[in-house]
């Protein structure tokens, strides 16, 4: 018989910060906010529309939050059962969130004229989250920043040769100018979320950008200096940091491996606000999404773009309540938990902490569900939602434990067969 797995195998060799939180909390808000927020056309839009700097300066000039309150939002995200956050400092467009003394782009500049940063994390402290910040390791605004085939304009041939001589340099040391400006003058952060590096990109005149390019040896020294308890990602192409697979899930992971990882998912297919976008997942499929990562020993980070007058909209506040709902009775299947060695059935998942299992069902089987290798290593189970009692019988010489389940399935988004184990 299988031993009781833990649920989280030792920390391998690497990361010197304290991990044991992200671990435990596994489940993440992201924000993405900007100016990109005003033609709520995806935080792509400069690129997509080939916008130039001249056209999207409108958007600077008119972004004017009126209705944020950053506490709302930090009160919403710990209902639904948040963790942590990241918010974006800067996106790729070069606008910053913060009063960066190192640029006129910045929030203090627009009608909002105030620091928009601070407050957002001091919100979410307040309400006892760890707080991160996403930046950009790309500026498409800052005038050193060479023109490549991400660019905007790249497709403006007169354009390309007139910025033909910037220098990157110039602009490597402003990047780490607003980190250093970003770690030194916030508090703590917990985590720095960079994005991203693309060195294998080749546009025959253009090359893309990575560790060199951007320094990142240096970088990555810089700020575990200023604030050593630091988790970063694995943008920086360094081969290093907390994994962040975008808008899919893994496939599986591996028993008994250890691998820092989240998945970095949105809840309509945009990462800022896109008012047109209806491709809402539903609230029960975040959910499964959540316990899916979990199951394999990751975090989900999950994203709301909110709108130029500093809200989330409806349709993003309607999920976040649901799977607050869900959260509330079924929370400690997620916080803590892991990857189990016991292997699922069909169309379900395990998370697991100690000798306490939990059977995700993903769909509602009539009756029955067998459970592989669990015979004689039950002592009680019950469904998590209410603490109702699961019967059960076992086939000890097949080593199957089966639960006898209602006909009717538990109004709850996923319901979750809390076991344990002897």
């Amino acid at each position: 018989m299988p031993e009781v797995a833990a649920a989280t195998p030792p920390v391998p060799a690497g990361f010197n910060a304290n991990v044991d939180w992200f671990v435990h909390d596994r489940f993440g808000l992201f924000i993405h906010w900007g100016i990109y927020a005003l033609p709520a056309r995806h935080e792509w839009v400069r690129n997509r529309e080939r916008i130039t700097e001249e056209r999207y300066q409108r958007y600077f000039d008119h972004f004017d939050p009126d209705l944020f309150e950053p506490r709302a939002w930090a009160a919403l995200a710990r209902q639904a059962g948040m963790r942590y956050m990241v918010v974006t400092s800067k996106h790729h467009d070069g606008f910053c969130l913060w009063d960066s003394a190192l640029t006129n782009y910045k929030a203090p500049n627009t009608p909002a004229r105030r620091d928009l940063l601070r407050p957002l994390l001091d919100a979410f402290r307040a309400e006892g989250l760890k707080v991160g910040l996403y930046h950009s390791l790309i500026d498409w605004h800052h005038p050193e920043y060479p023109v490549d085939g991400l660019h905007p304009q790249r497709d403006d041939l007169e354009f390309r040769e007139r910025h033909r001589q910037r220098d990157m340099a110039q602009y490597v040391e402003y990047l780490h100018g607003q980190v250093r400006e970003l770690l030194t003058g916030y508090g703590r952060i917990d985590y720095m979320w960079f994005d991203f590096s693309y060195p294998g990109q080749d546009w025959g005149w253009s090359k893309g950008k990575g560790r060199a390019d951007w320094q990142s040896e240096r970088l990555e020294t810089m700020v575990r200096e200023l604030q050593p308890h630091i988790l970063l990602n694995d943008r920086l192409d360094l081969g290093r940091g907390i994994k962040t697979p975008e808008q899919f899930q893994p496939r599986r992971s591996t028993p008994g491996t250890y691998q820092l990882w989240e998945a970095c998912q949105t809840m309509n297919g945009s990462w800022g606000y896109d008012r047109d976008n209806l491709d809402w997942k539903p609230a029960s499929l975040l959910v499964r999404m959540l316990v899916d990562g979990v199951s394999k020993g990751g975090n989900l980070l999950l994203n709301v773009g909110p709108t130029a007058r500093g809200e989330f909209d409806p349709r993003s506040r309607d999920r976040l309540l649901a799977i607050g709902d869900w959260m509330r009775h079924h929370d400690r299947a997620i916080y803590g938990c892991g990857q189990s060695a016991f292997s699922a059935p069909d169309d379900c998942r395990y998370t697991q902490r100690g000798d306490r299992l939990y059977l995700h069902l993903l769909a509602w089987p009539f009756r029955h569900v067998h459970l592989e290798g669990l015979a004689g290593r039950v002592a009680y189970a019950q469904l998590l939602h209410d603490a109702s009692e699961v019967r059960y019988h076992e086939r000890a010489e097949e080593g199957v434990l089966t639960l006898d389940l209602p006909v009717q399935r538990p109004d709850v988004l996923v319901p979750v067969v809390e076991l344990f184990l002897r």
